[in-house]
């Protein structure tokens, strides 16, 4: 047995098993990522911390109070315990047994230090859980006020695996980013990050206008359920009818209904794992080009594939190719023109003209990209 692995997915791991019995080659897949280790919450942990202080604090003066008893007036174990836990609850039923003198000084000891912990400990208590009360208002606050002003962003719906891994490609590119779901525990991986997140239901429009969706640059849904997608598909086209919505599928079946419910782009993981994985082996060079180019693969290199829009009053509007010479000054590769009517012209030859409007799609390294951006955009 032969085992080879890839990491062409940043999040899925590829095995190929070759049997030498049957000389077949078998795909496996494993989901895993080892970036959304959760992090214990730092609210949590000072709550644990306390109590267990406070245990410890409680534990060490009943142990105390019933050693005293115990080895003073020769108490029962039970009996010593039974006082102690008299004394330091103040309850006051009465003395188990008469007390010496050198009793009733260790019992003012007790009663003067016990009670003050059990006072202290429950102080310290309701002080935490006011604090914690406090912090989770004001942490609803400052995330409402920020969606308030947040414009231009992207909201990912579903905080499982696939949105997880959407969501590092949008920091990446340095996007803005909404996380919803409708488990707390799993927004917590987004919190870590330092991103917006919402618990809620992403299919309601409520929660989908609270995320600011009518100034949203586009929206992905990565639901484990389709049905749920075709649901914030619908909402979302609804509020927002120009947003770019991007939909995970399960099957076929479920592409077709979430491209008629509006969804701009739907992709079945399943099915581009596969795709991915017989390329691996038909055009293995090919696929690793597109990977450093596209910066799905790690590599030294830093290129990437970008689209760049023709704004007006551009120093490049209305040249020819020829005339831009684009690859000589900023080294740049041009793999085609996008023109406003949505017609794509491959390999651009040098007489296309340049129209206000245009989006290029360039291929090269990340800082000479941006300066072509930023002459398109001038």
């Amino acid at each position: 047995m032969h085992v080879t692995r890839s990491l062409s997915w940043p999040h899925v791991v590829e095995i190929i098993i070759a049997h030498p019995d049957v000389g077949t080659l078998t795909p496996v897949r494993m989901d895993y990522d080892a970036r959304v280790a959760s992090k214990p919450d730092p609210v949590t942990r000072i709550l644990k911390r306390r109590l267990l202080a406070i245990g410890a604090v409680l534990v060490s003066a009943a142990l105390i109070g019933t050693t005293g008893f115990h080895v003073i007036e020769g108490w029962p174990l039970f009996d010593a315990f039974y006082m102690s836990l008299m004394t330091l609850t103040t309850v006051g039923y009465g003395e188990v047994h008469p007390l010496s003198f050198n009793g009733r000084l260790f019992a003012s000891f007790i009663m003067l230090v016990g009670v003050a912990t059990v006072f202290v400990s429950f102080a310290v208590l309701g002080d935490t859980l006011l604090r914690l009360e406090l912090a989770d208002y004001f942490g609803r606050r400052r995330r409402t006020r920020m969606l308030e002003r947040i414009a231009g962003h992207y909201i990912v719906c579903g905080a499982g695996r696939v949105g997880r891994s959407v969501v590092l490609e949008l920091l990446q590119g340095g996007a803005q980013v909404v996380l919803i779901d409708n488990d707390a525990e799993r927004l917590k991986w987004g919190a870590a990050h330092g991103i917006l997140t919402l618990t809620a239901d992403a299919s309601k429009d409520e929660t989908l206008r609270e995320a600011r969706i009518d100034t949203a640059a586009g929206l992905v849904s990565a639901i484990s359920s389709d049905a749920e997608n075709v649901y914030v598909t619908l909402s979302a086209k609804e509020l927002n009818p120009s947003l770019h919505v991007a939909v995970r599928a399960s099957d076929e079946q479920a592409e077709k209904k979430l491209q008629r419910a509006g969804a701009t782009t739907v992709l079945t993981p399943y099915t581009y794992i596969g795709h991915r994985l017989a390329q691996s082996l038909l055009r293995p060079h090919v696929l690793s080009f597109l990977d450093v180019a596209s910066a799905f693969g790690k590599t030294e290199l830093d290129l990437a594939i970008e689209q760049l829009r023709v704004s007006s009053g551009s120093v490049l509007s209305s040249k020819t190719m020829e005339e831009a010479q684009l690859g000589r000054t900023y080294g740049v590769i041009v793999l085609a023109v996008r023109r406003q009517s949505g017609v794509m012209q491959f390999n651009p030859q040098a007489n296309i003209r340049l129209e206000d409007g245009d989006v290029l799609i360039a291929m090269g390294e990340r800082q000479k990209l941006k300066q072509l951006e930023s002459a398109l955009s001038a």
